[in-house]
């Protein structure tokens, strides 16, 4: 395993072990966990569309821990399924979507051009990253590689919600998302390569 994976890994235990030991002592599943972190990402979206986005960022904050939360409590309480895993990646997606899509819709509403399109070319390098390692791992290549993840744009997307009060903030949380989602996917798609050219 790559050593950046490890150190996602070690911090996302950090984070998530407290309340996942809590969670398994209740009757909630894992599938039920995703399905909550979902509609938080759909909440999340409904305040960035009414222009709330400071309370924006710390929702997405929430919702991107309930996006760890489900696949730790499948692995505590051994309720790990190959649905589960299918579902979670599926609603990971959209929750990305939804949220770049509503920012979108907010800069297309103020006819600000050049926002709306790095909105959606950030939304289309988030979704290259996720798809070249849905691929791989089709084809049987473990795919763990990449500088910048999930909840990496996780963080950097709050951290432009929750600063947007400041000129150019949001913009420039978007621009780093776009960079690094295609500088991303372009270190998947080299590893790709050496992975199958023999």
């Amino acid at each position: 395993m790559p050593k950046l994976e490890k150190t996602r890994k070690s911090i996302s235990n950090c984070v998530t072990q407290p309340i996942v030991n809590l969670l398994a002592r209740t009757p909630l599943t894992p599938n039920a966990v995703t399905w909550l972190g979902f509609c938080i990402n759909i909440g999340a979206a409904v305040l960035v569309v009414t222009e709330h986005l400071f309370a924006a960022g710390f929702v997405v904050l929430i919702a991107g821990l309930f996006d760890m939360l489900d696949g730790a409590l499948a692995r505590v309480t051994n309720r790990v399924t190959r649905f589960g895993g299918i579902l979670d990646s599926t609603l990971d997606r959209l929750s990305e979507a939804i949220v770049l899509l509503a920012l979108l819709a907010v800069f297309a509403r103020e006819q600000q051009v050049a926002e709306s399109v790095l909105a959606g070319t950030a939304l289309l390098g988030s979704l290259m990253v996720s798809y070249l390692r849905a691929k791989m791992e089709g084809l049987g290549i473990e795919c763990k590689v990449g500088l910048f993840t999930r909840p990496e744009r996780v963080i950097v997307l709050a951290l432009g919600l929750l600063l947007s009060q400041f000129d150019y903030a949001l913009v420039t949380a978007l621009a780093v998302i776009t960079f690094f989602s295609f500088f991303t996917a372009g270190q998947r798609l080299y590893y790709a390569w050496r992975q199958t050219r023999n």
